[in-house]
């Protein structure tokens, strides 16, 4: 099969689709199938055949007719395009119940995705270890980012507060952030802002399942 050379322009949502694509096709790997067509994925993932098929057409020809995909071949191509291969290292900010089951996780399943510090402004946790890590002050945000050599950060501080942590976030050079508050952000143009609005995900996931 043709290999990709150069990663193709996606959108948000391609990209977040590919995810997708990658958790079930790994699933199925696990369980010796070795090969599926796009109707089976998407009653697998809920998207539909039409959409499955135009976001792999960006890949080239990945599958043949009347066969279907190899899934090895297409985890390899989702893979090269998803999952990175040098360690990123990721700041979470707010230490809150979210905060702190993301810290108690870190991404364990990617061993090159790793949270290495964290930050708050409540004086009963700044200074103190919360689920194995010293919590800083937003005010260390600056040594703290330069010393740990952070190239992502993730946000839950509340919307309210968000704009100011992050504005020392982005003052520290950092380009790429998760934030879990759904109010936009003020940012410079080159700085990416991935938003996850739990709220606006649960209803939909609400509303289809009522059809």
């Amino acid at each position: 099969m043709e290999r990709i050379i150069q990663k193709p322009q996606l959108s948000k949502a391609t990209t977040k689709r590919l995810s997708l694509y990658l958790r079930c096709l790994k699933g199925l790997e696990k369980n010796g199938i070795t090969r599926i067509k796009s109707s089976e994925l998407s009653k697998m993932t809920q998207v539909g055949s039409a959409t499955i098929r135009r976001d792999f057409s960006h890949f080239g020809e990945l599958g043949r007719s009347g066969y279907g995909y190899d899934v090895s071949d297409l985890i390899k191509v989702f893979s090269d395009m998803l999952e990175t291969k040098e360690e990123k290292r990721i700041a979470l900010i707010g230490c809150g119940n979210l905060g702190q089951a993301l810290l108690n996780n870190n991404f364990r399943r990617n061993e090159n995705l790793n949270i290495v510090c964290a930050f708050d402004n409540d004086p009963e946790k700044v200074g103190n270890e919360i689920c194995g890590y010293h919590v800083y002050s937003i005010d260390e945000m600056n040594d703290v980012l330069a010393e740990e050599k952070i190239t992502v950060a993730i946000s839950t501080v509340p919307s309210q507060n968000a704009q100011r942590a992050i504005d020392q976030v982005v003052v520290n050079g950092i380009t790429a952030i998760l934030n879990f508050a759904p109010d936009p952000l003020k940012v410079p143009e080159n700085v990416h802002v991935h938003y996850i609005d739990l709220t606006s995900e649960l209803q939909t996931l609400i509303y289809f399942d009522g059809q």
